[in-house]
């Protein structure tokens, strides 16, 4: 009877946990869930970001000079202060930088090239019509053609009067008339491309054994008789010769293969302009690399 009163009495807590921990269990299963989707969350797209960044970089500038109408221009959405580049350590409580307008030393070559380009197209238009003007006589007599193209000057000389058919050597009569062309070339600058071209009849001869040399042999002829006074140096002249691959008509008529039949001195002028489309190219290539080193500076 005091055994049952014993066990009776007894203050021990019930058997298996408390109630409270199953609540308490799912609460903390609930927050770790919570947590782990927060960090999912935290996770960014690297590219994007940088896209994000690079595209800010771009629409804010850098510092530079600028009109007083234009809104002033940063560069990152990171920094504290107003400085895209690398600060300088400086005993001063302020944030300075060294920074470069590349964009407007490119566009100053631009305009500069756009510049050269008109001015080369006015000083040829002027050559043309003094080359016009001096061989008047001979253009008339449908001796020598004057054109301009592009950026270029062709002086084009008939066979008619200058070259007995299948011969390379120049008539004696028209020397004077090189001569009033060498007056004019004298006067201008670049290079002279000096070309000559047949029509399509082949050519078998002691002399010449293709229309390829004949063409060749008649630019050399004109080319040495222009050389022969010392006015115009060597250094500027380039000898071409076409054959017959290079027709200003067709070959069907006798009429059509005589106009085929000539010898071009071509003024070229693409020597300024190829000079500034280098330096365009050249600042190009150096504004790239600036902008990979500022890239690396940032950590992208």
């Amino acid at each position: 009877m005091s055994e049952q009163i014993d066990q009776t009495d007894c203050n021990c807590p019930p058997e298996g946990l408390p109630a409270y921990m199953g609540t308490f269990a799912d609460l903390m299963s609930l927050l770790m869930c919570f947590f782990v989707l927060l960090l999912s969350f935290a996770e960014m797209d690297a590219l994007k970001y940088k896209m994000v960044v690079k595209s800010l970089d771009n629409a804010f500038g850098v510092q530079r000079e600028v009109a007083a109408n234009e809104i002033p221009k940063g560069t990152s959405i990171i920094a504290q202060e107003f400085s895209p580049g690398e600060p300088r350590p400086t005993p001063l409580k302020e944030v300075r930088q060294d920074t470069i307008d590349e964009t407007r030393d490119a566009l100053k070559i631009k305009l500069d090239a756009e510049d050269v380009a008109k001015e080369i197209a006015k000083e040829i238009a002027e050559e043309v019509e003094k080359f016009k003007e001096a061989l008047e006589g001979e253009i008339e007599e449908g001796l020598i053609d004057v054109e301009s193209q592009m950026n270029r000057i062709v002086i084009r000389i008939r066979e008619q009067g200058s070259f007995s058919s299948g011969d390379a050597r120049l008539n004696r009569a028209f020397i004077p008339i090189l001569d009033k062309i060498r007056d004019v070339l004298a006067k201008t600058n670049g290079q002279l491309a000096v070309a000559g071209h047949t029509d399509n009849i082949p050519i078998n001869t002691p002399r010449y054994r293709s229309n390829w040399e004949l063409s060749t042999s008649r630019a050399t002829s004109v080319v040495h008789e222009l050389l022969k006074t010392g006015e115009i140096p060597p250094e500027r002249f380039v000898l071409e010769g076409y054959a017959e691959t290079q027709p200003l008509t067709t070959n069907d008529t006798a009429a059509n293969r005589a106009k085929n039949r000539r010898v071009e001195i071509i003024v070229l002028k693409s020597t300024i302009i190829e000079d500034v489309t280098k330096s365009i190219d050249t600042l190009s290539q150096e504004y790239e690399s600036v902008d990979r080193e500022i890239t690396i500076l940032n950590g992208e």
